[in-house]
């Protein structure tokens, strides 16, 4: 008798320990997607830049050029591709194509390497080319959740997906430090190139899914280029989250474009020991990933987006102030990744769960590329201006004044109604223009 009962019991178990949207096979293959290919961004996101220091002889301003020429797309094209995508019906087609082009041009990098042709100006190149597709990809990407995913499991969902974006945390940036060790930068390159391939696999293996509320065919506006921006102004939820998300990402970005130059530099940090830090650190990202559903659920969506707003910029800090032996640098760097990675997973979930919410259907690719525009347009302006305090100033005086600056991203929240919210409000249809 007990023979016969135990499997299903065990079986039944098993099951509940599995998220319930990962039971659904449409958003398994969303998130597989997702989870596959931020881990081969985490892999490039160590590999170019070290392809960069090492291979071309980059300096600071070198390096803020490189991050801007990936983030750029965002402030040229995201407004226009998002009044096309709201109105175009085929968006998962979109984000297939966007992934197979984003392959071939990480593919073309260790080809040129191959052939002696590779320069500075191919990676600035393949930055920006990479970057716009990348544009393409998200502005779509908000249409296809909301298809997917149950208004009610709105934090969840985006609590899974920025999961698999702090396991890729843990292990891409660890293992695209032993390929560029190992293998050299430009062939730890094809791991990223492959994994295009996989998402996009998964993508074209969803199925039919639940179709989004459609865009007015013709409302006056051409393709309504300026309504996802006017809709953010007039939302002062989403309007309050951008200017605080935009002065954050200002200064996180001056630091970003020269964190892997000071610690591989003047720190003397291996490229392998780099990425084995910032994946160890990077754990404090998959417990964000994990506990923020429950924060948001005991403490009110409101008061997490307040302390994430605090504990993302906060703890790196301790990243100038790293010195001394090498046990108390690393030491100091792994506590500023681990308590960063817990807030930026915090804000991200919140945010988007918020921006999601707050929008009606027929204006999500237009909202999010409005906001892909002011904050991801910041991103290059934070880089570049980054790599010129570096050149002038110093590196390790600029990234003070990065994480320093980054906490007044808070002082745009903090007087709103935000903090009051305790669950995630309705479509604001009254502010539609």
């Amino acid at each position: 008798m007990t023979g016969t009962l135990t499997p299903p019991v065990a079986a039944h178990r098993r099951r509940h320990r599995v998220p319930h949207l990962l039971r659904q096979a449409p958003f398994r293959r969303y998130w597989s997607a997702q989870t596959v290919s931020l881990f081969g961004d985490q892999i490039s996101a160590l590999a170019l830049p070290l392809l960069a220091v090492l291979g071309t002889d980059a300096g600071p301003a070198e390096m803020g050029y490189l991050t801007a020429a990936a983030l750029i797309p965002n402030l040229l094209f995201s407004l226009l591709l998002g009044a096309w995508i709201d109105r175009y019906p085929h968006k998962r087609r979109v984000m297939v194509l966007a992934d197979l082009g984003r392959a071939v041009l990480l593919a073309a990098v260790p080809v040129a390497y191959l052939f002696g042709a590779l320069s500075l100006n191919q990676l600035y190149a393949v930055a920006f080319l990479t970057g716009t597709l990348a544009v393409l990809f998200e502005v779509a990407h908000s249409a296809l959740f909301v298809s997917l995913v149950p208004r009610r499991d709105y934090v969840d969902a985006n609590a899974l997906t920025n999961g698999s974006r702090a396991m890729s945390y843990v292990a891409g940036p660890s293992a695209g430090g032993v390929l560029v060790q190992t293998l050299s930068a430009p062939v730890a390159l094809l791991a990223d190139a492959v994994s295009y391939l996989v998402s996009a696999l998964f993508l074209a293996r969803i199925g039919p899914t639940r179709p989004t509320e459609p865009a007015p065919a013709d409302d006056g506006t051409g393709l309504g280029i300026g309504q996802g921006l006017r809709f953010v102004v007039r939302s002062p939820i989403l309007r309050s989250l951008l200017l605080g998300t935009t002065t954050l990402n200002l200064f996180n970005y001056m630091f970003s474009a020269l964190f892997v130059l000071y610690v591989s530099t003047e720190l003397g940090l291996s490229p392998g020991l780099l990425g084995l830090v910032i994946g160890v650190g990077s754990v404090g990202a998959l417990l964000g990933a994990v506990l923020t559903g429950r924060l948001v659920r005991r403490f009110g969506i409101g008061r997490t987006v307040l302390a994430s707003f605090v504990l993302f910029p906060a703890p790196l800090v301790l990243v100038p102030l790293a010195g001394g032996p090498t046990p108390a640098v690393l030491g100091a760097l792994v506590v500023a990744e681990f308590l960063s990675g817990l807030g930026v997973m915090m804000l991200d979930i919140t945010v988007g769960s918020l921006q999601v919410a707050v929008t009606p259907e027929r204006l999500l690719a237009r909202v999010t590329g409005a906001k892909r525009t002011v904050n991801f347009g910041i991103r290059p302006v934070g880089a570049v201006l980054g790599g010129s305090l570096g050149a002038a100033l110093g590196v390790r005086p600029t990234l003070w004044i990065a994480t320093v600056g980054a906490v007044a991203g808070l002082l745009w929240v903090l007087p709103t109604a935000i903090p009051r919210l305790r669950d995630l409000p309705e479509p604001d249809h009254a502010v539609v223009g």
